[in-house]
């Protein structure tokens, strides 16, 4: 059985994600890990070229503004690098995903168990979304608590929905399309994957949400907008989030311990009423996610997956 890793890497993306220890994570193992990089002016390709594993293989691309537009390019660029891989099961993920060192057994063994099964094809994996710092997560609804992070190697399965899971359909240019994509029979596994995509000084993560936001709007809209924003991002309180007691991977110790913004948070009080809330903050959602606490179920949650619970 081989593994392949495998990422992609929006540019500038070093000031925004952990890429280094997302692809650190993993390393122990995958038999190969391919990253594509998109052209930039930062040193992320440096940074992961300093990793110095000779399982990781560099993929140089340069985007194509005209798929800035709902996050079509995330999904081009996740493409590119799994087309290179070779693995029996590819594990993909995120600049901004770490998983925990011990998961890695478990997933390990999960892929052994199943490769031999045809039904299986992709392995699902629970969530735990961080937002301000490393001691806050969201228990709120609308935060995807599962998503597919492994998949079979076959020429079928593409990044979907701006790269945040995949589908089975043939390959055209746009995959959003509305038809003709069949969702993933996937067996859970029991691990976690760790997003630390909102936690960033409120400076640099109002710079992540210009970049992201010019992925989904194009470049024009969302330079028109974050030029009348403010310059930090405002997380809102965090004493309604969910406090995280665990241990974080050991690869992300040095950036934990280099956290200097505790002061630019706000651990308690309301949200500030001149800013649009988050959606964790608003009647509804936080309804909801009442409910879905009390009785443990969740309500209308979007799975892009079909769950196999006999495997």
């Amino acid at each position: 059985m081989k593994i392949s890793g495998f990422s992609f890497v929006r540019n500038g993306i070093s000031l925004y994600y952990p890429v280094v220890e997302s692809i650190q994570s993993i390393l122990p193992i995958v038999d190969e890990f391919v990253v594509v990089v998109g052209q930039s002016d930062d040193n992320t390709r440096e940074a992961i070229e300093e990793i110095g594993d000779p399982k990781i293989r560099i993929i140089d691309t340069v985007w194509d503004e005209k798929y800035f537009k709902k996050g079509i390019i995330n999904a081009l660029q996740t493409d590119i690098a799994k087309e290179h891989c070779t693995g029996d099961w590819l594990f993909y993920l995120q600049a901004d995903e770490v998983v925990h060192e011990k998961y890695l057994p478990v997933v390990k063994a999960r892929c052994e168990a199943l490769l031999s099964n045809p039904d299986v094809e992709g392995l699902l994996f629970k969530y735990r979304h961080f937002w301000g710092d490393y001691d806050h997560y969201h228990i709120s609804h609308g935060w995807y608590p599962y998503e597919i992070r492994i998949i079979r190697n076959r020429p079928d399965i593409h990044s979907y929905e701006s790269a945040q899971s995949f589908r089975s359909f043939e390959y055209y240019d746009n995959p959003r399309q509305p038809g003709g994509t069949r969702k993933l029979k996937v067996a859970l596994v029991d691990a976690w994957i760790y997003h630390y995509g909102w936690v960033r000084p409120p400076h640099l993560m109002q710079s992540k949400s210009k970049a992201l936001s010019s992925l989904h709007w194009g470049l024009r809209r969302a330079n028109d907008y974050y030029e009348k924003a403010p310059k930090e991002f405002d997380y809102g309180p965090l004493q309604k989030l969910g406090r995280f007691k665990e241990t974080h991977p050991k690869v992300m110790e040095a950036r934990i311990k280099s956290i200097d913004w505790q002061k630019s948070l706000q651990y308690s009080g309301k949200p500030n009423p001149s800013r649009k809330k988050h959606k964790h903050e608003t009647v509804k959602y936080r309804f909801v996610t009442f409910i879905e606490r009390l009785f443990r179920h969740p309500i209308g949650e979007f799975k892009n997956y079909i769950l196999l619970r006999d495997v």
